[in-house]
């Protein structure tokens, strides 16, 4: 069985679960999940999680991404893109004509976003509401009321005008639709704007550059070289500092147990912080987890075992 993350690069046309099924058939495992939904036309980084790194799959949604988007002036739809039905329109060119969308207009809209702001997510989307998925209400003709959610925009760079599109490379928090941050700037320029494509070029330490098409892995599995494409779950935590516990306490790790800040090899290089995260490693080197501290009591808690005892 394979185990750890592999980056696969998502084609416009697959649902994130389609890819996971697809991964299934051609790695011939059943243990695998994806890390956060990603838009059936939209493409790139999607990280999926085989193996005992499943685990990881809910500490990998809440990480910070990164897209390059192109989004429309002129038209608003009900899905908040181009795929979706047109429900307002506006003249552009004749706006842009009399001055009203010059560049500098646009620009200055984009970048106001830049920074925190509440951002109500659009119908067509997978939240949840009494059990139900928003897309299934929309699909049925209903709209709810919908609570707005503060997101993050870190970045909005690249900004590049071919009218009526404009292209940028935005880096925002989780939970951020760029569909609907689209939408917002063009209630903000007062024209309508919609995102026409939408491509994810980072998720967290997942860069595109080391991304593979299904078919790619497909291919790679007949080759048995997939495993090379595969990051470990000890590299995921690579920016956590490292702890190890003395050899006569190392079987209280791999119960997942919790160990005295004393039972640690001494490193004068690691000091404990409380509600820092670490990793953790027995005496002989061998991954165990993450761990955190916690002060008062001066003991290491486990937060996630990816430890599997050898049959």
């Amino acid at each position: 069985m394979y185990n750890g993350v592999i980056i696969v690069n998502k084609e416009a046309g697959f649902t994130s679960h389609d890819v996971v099924a697809k991964l299934r058939g051609i790695l011939k495992q059943k243990k695998i999940g994806h890390t956060g939904t990603l838009d059936p036309d939209a493409t790139g980084v999607l990280p999926v999680c085989l193996g005992c790194a499943t685990k990881l799959c809910d500490m990998l949604t809440d990480k910070d991404k990164t897209y390059e988007a192109v989004m429309l002036l002129g038209q608003a739809t009900d899905t908040q893109d181009t795929s979706g039905k047109i429900i307002s329109e506006t003249n552009v060119s004749e706006l842009r004509a009399i001055g009203e969308l010059d560049d500098d207009k646009i620009i200055n809209a984009v970048e106001s976003f830049i920074g925190d702001y509440n951002q109500i997510p659009p119908m067509y989307s997978a939240l949840k509401v009494n059990g139900k998925k928003l897309y299934e209400l929309a699909r049925e003709g209903i709209e709810i009321e919908r609570e707005a959610r503060p997101v993050k925009i870190i970045s909005i760079e690249n900004i590049r005008i071919e009218f009526p599109r404009v292209y940028m490379t935005v880096t925002c928090s989780k939970g951020t639709y760029i569909r609907t941050l689209c939408n917002d700037i063009g209630e903000k320029l007062g024209c309508k704007a919609c995102m026409a494509s939408l491509k994810r070029t980072q998720v967290s330490m997942f860069d595109i550059k080391d991304s593979l098409t299904l078919d790619e892995i497909s291919k790679l599995r007949d080759e048995s070289k997939v495993e090379k494409k595969i990051i470990s779950v000890e590299q995921v935590f690579c920016k956590y500092p490292k702890i190890q516990t003395d050899e006569k306490f190392d079987r209280l790790l791999y119960n997942g147990n919790s160990v005295k800040a004393s039972m640690l090899k001494d490193d004068e290089s690691v000091a404990l912080e409380d509600g820092k995260k670490y990793r953790m490693y027995d005496s002989k080197d061998t991954f165990i987890g993450v761990f955190y501290y916690v002060k008062k009591e001066a003991i290491v808690k486990c937060d996630k075992m990816f430890y599997v005892a050898e049959v």
